[in-house]
């Protein structure tokens, strides 16, 4: 009984695999000319089976006049683990004739194979207007040889027909408001070559390339009355980063056209037949777009830091009970629609007991013609270094949302921690007591731990007693102690100060990290490049103000500065510096020069600080 069934469930496994290969798949193009006619395929994949009585419903607008005929056939055997398998794949093709305009759907067609009936996909077909030109001349039959001699003898193809737009999907947006434009090549003439393109730079956008197929299409579209060829050439997403009236400058592109040449003799019944082409070069601008940028309204929240779209924001912490010198890491995920890479980070607050170190950032985003989407995830590390109950607050970012025309405000949760003391014995801060009695000293913590003296005897003698050597013998080992004593002091006191070693050891930590930013510079890898160079900016500033780099902000590191005596010249020298970095990581690419400049002036303005 179980062999029956087994052999059962294996005969059906392979009847439904025999079914599943079993496909139709039609393909037209996606737009035609009003009385134009064109062809469908429908595409028929089978085990081995061929098949029959295959029928296409009528569409209003579009005739069949004849099909299907199986225009072609293949047959493909494959051999795996023993077993024969055999793919028959057929194309049958419908002639239709488009008879009016509009947007027009293709039904399912339908194929029998065996006993069963499969179905194909639905076809979108767009029906262009005839072209207005073409018309008007067609009902002249002279004119209409006359415009042909003419584009046939005619050097250079006017503006009208052959020209680039520039479209820009939205003319009103908002600071930081992400919109399309599109670089698309219009032509009634045959292009032959493309090149020496020069886009505009987009000045005072943030710009977010959509990557395009190397293999560009070309599709029939309707313009001001006539019918082109058209390809898209370029495709960007810009964020405003002021308010006010922007252009985008022009742009400007040479193309080569195949055009007829001219001959000086008259023509004959001959030249027909023996036609010669050349190629002529045209230069095209695109013509500059004004975008009007509104400023976002009034009432920003205190957590406001420029997000325009639609976000949302989870957080999650990976312990709430440690022991001291343990690690803790929250993580935070903002994901949504609208330039993701520049939604600043929230602000988590360490207690001050904690070692803080820098954030992992990562940051994964779809750019397409509806604009930027995508998540950026941020990992805080921390390390307790004693013993307590501690509270992280919570973390708030608000974004501008275009839906609404409101701020919203996200907040993460709020963490409770507890640390108990660790191997290390750190329950508390340290601490230095003394006592009355100067040989009694103790500090909390294993670095000393009653330290006693003894007295020194030395054996009586006439020889020895009362000499200067004698003396030595007590007042050099009780200086000896006090030196000691007292280094060892400071040092501890040094040691327990985290935050004035994070400053002795800023420039180093800098130096390291300004070697990794050259080694991208010699590679010539710009966002890492950048990346690097912040990091080691931020986290220099960081260490030489001790404020944890979640909570520096560019106008509090200028205050901060101003009160060390910094001098106004080299706060702004550090300002330019972290603006050139983070503009430049999603702006266009600046070259290498600028890139090397930006690393000079980085290692110059850290020697400067240095210095004071």
């Amino acid at each position: 009984m179980k062999k029956r069934f087994f052999l059962l469930i294996v005969l059906l496994t392979a009847i439904l695999n025999g079914f599943a290969q079993v496909s139709l798949k039609g393909t037209a193009p996606q737009a035609v000319v009003v009385g134009e006619q064109f062809r469908v395929n429908y595409t028929l994949t089978t085990p081995g089976e061929k098949g029959a009585d295959m029928r296409l419903p009528e569409t209003s607008g579009v005739k069949t006049l004849f099909g299907p005929t199986l225009s072609s056939q293949s047959t493909s055997t494959s051999i795996y683990n023993g077993n024969a398998t055999t793919q028959v794949t057929l194309v049958y093709t419908y002639v239709l004739l488009a008879e009016k305009e509009g947007d027009f759907t293709i039904p399912q067609a339908t194929i029998k194979v065996g006993n069963s009936e499969y179905k194909s996909n639905e076809l979108k077909v767009k029906v262009l207007p005839q072209d207005q030109a073409a018309a008007a001349a067609a009902t002249n039959q002279q004119a209409a040889q006359k415009n042909e001699q003419q584009a046939a003898t005619s050097k250079a193809p006017s503006n009208e027909d052959v020209f680039i737009r520039m479209h820009v999907s939205k003319s009103s947006v908002y600071e930081n408001e992400g919109f399309l434009v599109t670089f698309k090549l219009y032509s009634a003439v045959d292009v032959t070559g493309f090149d020496n393109a020069k886009f505009p730079e987009f000045e005072g956008f943030i710009a977010q390339e959509i990557e395009l197929p190397d293999n560009k299409q070309m599709n029939m579209e309707n313009y001001q009355g006539r019918n082109y060829r058209t390809v898209i050439l370029k495709q960007t997403i810009l964020y405003p980063q002021h308010s006010g009236k922007i252009t985008i400058s022009q742009g400007k592109f040479d193309v080569n056209v195949r055009v007829r040449a001219q001959s000086q003799r008259s023509r004959s019944f001959f030249d027909d037949f023996f036609d010669t082409y050349t190629n002529v070069k045209k230069t095209l601008i695109s013509p500059p777009a004004t975008v009007d940028v509104k400023s976002l309204p009034a009432g920003k929240p205190a957590s406001f830091s420029g997000a325009v779209g639609e976000y949302k924001m989870t957080s999650s912490i990976s312990a709430t009970e440690l022991k001291a010198n343990e690690p803790v890491t929250i993580k935070v995920s903002i994901s949504g629609n609208g330039n993701v890479k520049l939604v600043k980070n929230p602000d988590i607050v360490f207690p001050n007991d904690f070692e803080i170190y820098d954030p992992k950032i990562d940051v994964n985003t779809k750019v397409s013609t509806s604009g930027v989407s995508g998540t950026k995830t941020i990992e805080y590390y921390a390390v307790p270094r004693y013993a307590g109950d501690f509270t992280i607050p919570a973390a708030q970012l608000s974004y501008f949302d275009l839906k609404t025309g409101t701020y919203k405000t996200l907040s993460t949760g709020e963490y409770h921690l507890h640390v108990e003391p660790g191997t290390g014995g750190n329950a508390a801060s340290p601490a230095i007591v003394t006592g009355s009695n100067k040989e009694d000293i103790r500090f909390v913590g294993k670095d000393i731990r009653h330290i006693k003296t003894g007295g020194v005897t030395f054996q009586k003698g006439n020889f020895f007693f009362g000499t200067l050597g004698y003396w030595l013998c007590y007042l050099v080992p009780a200086l000896l102690f006090i030196i000691l004593f007292i280094v060892y002091r400071k040092q501890v006191a040094e040691n327990a100060n985290i935050a004035l070693v994070r400053t002795k050891k800023a420039n180093k930590v800098a130096s390291k990290r300004l070697k990794a930013a050259q080694k991208y510079l010699k590679d010539n890898k710009r966002e890492p490049f950048y990346d690097e160079t912040l990091k080691a900016i931020w986290g220099y500033l960081s260490d030489k103000l001790n404020i944890p780099v979640s909570n520096l902000t560019k106008d509090n590191v200028e205050m901060e500065l101003i009160q060390y005596g910094v001098g106004e010249e080299l706060i702004k020298e550090f300002i330019d510096i972290l603006n050139t970095a983070e503009f430049a990581r999603y702006a266009p690419a600046q070259g290498h020069d600028a890139m090397d400049d930006l690393y000079k002036q980085t290692v110059d303005a850290i020697d400067k600080m240095e210095k004071i």
